[in-house]
């Protein structure tokens, strides 16, 4: 019988790793965990979700004080932005939150974290830093890291990744981003608030594409009225260095070719797997551009051999990251066989307003040739919408023909939070009418998410049949006014 260092072991100290490793360890399991970089955290912590969301506060603050006039306060002449301290500030939140995340808290838990760049030299065993580590069960959870299309000239000319663009020593003047996925418009956003000229480039014919048109249209909307330029449908023909300038030569939709010049480029054009340099062509572990390929319970080629998180390939979140993990941990430790489940995997694009999803869109209901009804309310009907001033956005419901709730959008103030109470309503299967009748408190804007219930079922209780049952049984009289006593 083979025997091992270790039970399970992770490479990748991120979202996904960290969640199997501090369960692994509590669970009695030998667990080391690898991390190439010299902090936990991963992308998420350092150049990602932490960050962004830092400085897209930042930026809604500066706006904020900018339109201070919208909430009945007087003009202020705000000095421009200094960008070294808002990224101080970010920095300052990520030490903070690394506290939770480091070595020492794991070793606590009872895990080994070792750092260094690993590669399998069988299925069992890999080198690190000159030594061999076995173990009966791995887990890949190596993240994702930022795509350079193989545009002409870019490789050439300096740009920005998520990795360099919350630590920047000044403001950019002016910048051109190329992509239009949710890290394009969220930084898109935020830089323009900031005192940024921002541009945007993408191929698509829409923002976000993987949302539906009309909330995509509604995102681009407001980016566009606070002076985000688009070229949405366009071709990038090469990107040049100018030196001080960045030139980007498009082609638009209709042929007309232009120079676009800004003082930075950043480039969000989507992610690929870190599966490089682990050695997984030598031990049969399947994968290519896109990730890892797993089946439903995250297993490998080698069954023994799991991926969690973006190297696996699927949704790109860190919520995601965290939830393969447990599915990990159930397989790997419990040997229970749990198999991952996204029907109701949430996601947030967090512009402002943010824009957030759960289940299915009308896009995707579309292509699943399933038949829906589609329910609406709009947040300039929210009363507490209106004291804070937000009077942009809506949510859907969508309704299969069964009509039980199959997906939500939500375009509007604090859409994330919204979410919440749908997370619990469709994975719980919690009735509909469950929701339109509970008590939410006045105001709120989470009323929006009962209100969306109650116009489902308005229709239904106050139609002219249940009107004429009750006027028949009870000998109810009818209306009482008529608006014609007005235009008298």
């Amino acid at each position: 019988m083979a025997t091992f260092d270790f039970d399970i072991g992770v490479i990748g100290g991120g979202a996904a790793g960290l969640t199997i490793t501090a369960g692994a360890a509590q669970l009695g399991a030998k667990t080391l965990l690898i991390e190439k970089d010299e902090a936990l955290g991963g992308d998420c912590l350092h150049y990602g979700c932490v960050p962004s969301k830092t400085l897209i506060k930042s930026a809604h603050v500066y706006h904020q004080m900018k339109n201070a006039d919208r909430f009945g306060l007087p003009l202020v002449d705000l000095p421009p932005v200094n960008f070294r301290q808002i990224a101080k500030r970010i920095k300052s939140v990520i030490d903070t939150i690394q506290q939770h995340d480091s070595e020492q808290r794991f070793c606590k838990l009872g895990a080994k974290v070792a750092f260094g760049e690993p590669h399998f030299i069988d299925e069992n065993r890999l080198r690190l830093n000159g030594q061999t580590f076995a173990a009966k069960n791995w887990v890949i959870a190596t993240g994702s890291s930022a795509v350079v299309p193989p545009i002409p000239g870019l490789a050439e000319t300096p740009h920005l990744s998520n990795r360099e663009i919350f630590y920047l020593d000044r403001l950019p003047s002016s910048m051109i981003i190329l992509g239009a996925g949710p890290i394009g418009v969220e930084m898109g956003q935020a830089f323009k608030r900031l005192g940024t000229r921002v541009t945007i480039v993408d191929r698509a014919n829409q923002i976000l594409g993987k949302e539906d048109r009309d909330m995509a249209d509604a995102v681009k909307g407001v980016m566009s009225a606070e002076g985000v330029v688009f070229y949405l449908e366009a071709s990038i023909e090469s990107v040049a260095d100018l030196g001080q300038r960045k030139r980007v030569a498009i082609k638009t939709v209709d042929g007309q070719r232009l120079d676009l010049e800004a003082e930075s480029i950043f480039v969000a054009m989507g992610r690929g797997a870190n599966t490089s340099g682990l050695g997984l062509e030598k031990i049969g572990v399947e994968h290519d551009r896109r990730g890892i390929k797993v089946d439903r319970r995250l297993r490998t080629t080698q069954k023994h051999i799991y991926a969690a998180g973006d190297v696996a390939g699927g949704y790109q979140y860190t919520h995601a990251a965290g939830y393969e993990g447990g599915i990990v941990v159930s397989n790997a430790v419990f040997h229970l066989p749990r198999k991952a489940d996204y029907a109701y995997m949430p996601w947030c694009t967090y512009t402002d307003p943010p824009l957030g999803s759960i289940g299915m869109n009308e896009t995707m209901a579309q292509k699943a040739g399933i038949d829906y009804s589609l329910w609406t309310e709009e947040f300039k009907d929210n009363d507490r919408s209106l004291a804070e001033g937000e009077q942009v956005g809506k949510i859907k419901m969508i309704l299969d023909d069964k009509e039980k709730p199959i997906g939500v959008q939500i375009f509007g103030p604090h859409a994330g939070d919204l979410l919440g109470e749908w997370v619990a309503i469709l994975n719980g299967k919690v009735k509909l009418s469950t929701l339109a009748a509970a008590v939410h408190p006045y105001p709120t804007i989470g009323e929006i998410n009962k209100r969306v219930a109650g116009t489902f079922f308005s229709s239904k209780i106050f139609s002219d049949k249940i009107k004429k049952t009750l006027k028949f049984f009870f000998n109810l009289k009818g209306r009482a006014c008529s608006l014609d006593e007005f235009t008298t």
